[in-house]
This record gives C-alpha cells, structure tokens and sequence, in this order.
C-alpha cells in the first residue's frame, strides 16, 4: 500500500514539490559566500528526497543536534519555513476534499514540522524501530543511539 500511494504522490505532487525544493537548496548553494546558506541548502535536498517518497518514513529529532541547529530553525522559519508550512497546510486542505486525497492530504500535514524546523531532524524509515526506543531483540529497554 505504501508503494502505491507513493506513486500516486509522485504523480500528483510529490515531483513538484520535490523540484521547488532542489531549487531552493541549489540557491542555497549558489550563495556559498554566505556561509550560514549551505545547511539551509543541504536541509532543502533532505526535504526534496522526502516529498518525493513519504509514505513510509518520518521525521525523528536528532540526539546530537545542538544550539546551532535552533538558531538556525529561527532564521528558517522567519525566512523560508512559515510559507512552506502555509503551502502544505493549504495544498493538504485541498486534497483532503475528495475520499482519495484524504492520504495524500495527510502527507502533506506530515511535511509542516520538517518544512517548519528542518535543521536538527532526520528521516527515518517506519520500519527502522531503533529511532522509536526499542531493541532489534524486542525488549523494553530503549536502544542506544550510535
């Protein structure tokens, strides 16, 4: 199921969406003498791989991430993260009309928090259930992060 409403968001969106944000980080990139663009930059083309593929991975916070990564979520947001948060909110709402849409429309609320804050995040898979505090073995102790 994942593999289909991933081809369907693909189709749909996901490719758009997914070209914005190579745009976005390939500026980032291009305006180098700006050091503080090159995160921003790489954190475009992480979001560009996710709104390509979706379904079946999340956003986890990562343990390691720092004073920077906050100070830069702030700088993103005033500059970049309220208006793609606003178009994945509007462009969610819109799918969300018809019975079809509603998972699609679902994954794109999913994309806000990333597109809000993206420095200091990863992208898991749903499957990987290392991130979610439980041991390959399946005991209740939380694995350690590495």
């Amino acid at each position: 199921m994942k593999t289909l409403l991933n081809i369907i968001w693909l189709v749909l969106c996901g490719l758009w969406m997914a070209i914005g944000y190579v745009v976005a980080g390939i500026a980032c990139f291009l305006l180098f003498f700006l050091v503080i663009t090159i995160p921003f930059g790489i954190a475009a083309f992480r979001m560009a791989a996710y709104t390509l593929w979706p379904f079946g991975r999340t956003i986890v916070w990562k343990p390691s991430a720092g004073i920077g990564s906050m100070l830069g979520n702030i700088l993103w947001i005033v500059l970049f993260g309220w208006w793609l948060a606003l178009g994945h909110l509007v462009f969610g709402l819109l799918m969300c009309v018809t019975i079809i849409g509603i998972p699609l429309g679902i994954a794109s609320f999913k994309l806000i928090p990333i597109s809000l804050t993206p420095l200091g995040r990863d992208i898991v898979s749903t499957d990987d259930q290392s991130y979610y505090g439980w041991s390959a073995a399946g005991s209740s102790r939380p694995a350690p992060y590495t």
